[in-house]
């Protein structure tokens, strides 16, 4: 019973570490931009993705709602913060849907096994990032009105950037799988 107790806070513990420095990853990775506007050009969603392959979706998705709640109390994680903002006004600008989109992203990247294919693994790569840009372009619909050029500005700018990031997490993925047994 000891040995079992002894195993479950040693999981727990990995867990922890791993939600911990997988936000701050995140926070990093928020930061190696390219600028547009209204949205930036991050490598937030290839760590998103690498979280979901790499450590499940309990994993993926508290590290996830971790770093969106430190920058909604008002920590500098945001891409454009602080020079834009910060906080819940900052969350609630232009990249809300995105942010959110994380979530679904880190979840469906989950999915990704061991015994899928390379055009299974393709697929599921796909709709994890197209969920982010769907939530993202719907809030940026919200915001900013519909009868603005919504894909040209939320998503067109991204699409090469986002080819190369899924290329590069299809040649990883099985490798990627590997963390989940760390945890």
């Amino acid at each position: 019973m000891e040995l079992i107790k002894h195993n479950s806070q040693a999981k727990i513990f990995k867990s922890l570490i791993v939600i911990f420095f997988g936000s701050i990853l995140l926070a990093i990775s928020a930061k190696i931009k390219i600028p547009f506007y209204p949205v930036p050009m991050t490598m937030q969603t290839f760590v998103v993705i690498l979280l979901g392959i790499s450590f499940g979706y309990k994993i993926a998705l508290a590290t996830i709602s971790l770093y969106l709640l430190e920058g909604i109390v008002g920590m500098p994680v945001f891409s454009n913060s602080p020079e834009r903002g910060v906080g819940f006004a900052y969350f609630t600008g232009p990249t809300m849907g995105y942010l959110i989109g994380f979530l679904s992203a880190g979840f469906l990247a989950s999915l990704i096994n061991k015994k899928d294919n390379f055009f299974m693994i393709f697929a599921k790569l796909i709709l994890s990032v197209s969920t982010i840009y769907l939530l993202g372009v719907w809030w940026l619909g919200m915001l900013i009105g519909w009868d603005k050029p919504i894909f040209e500005i939320g998503v067109a700018p991204f699409l090469l950037a986002e080819m190369f990031k899924i290329c590069l997490l299809l040649i990883l993925a099985k490798k990627l799988l590997n963390f989940r047994k760390f945890i």
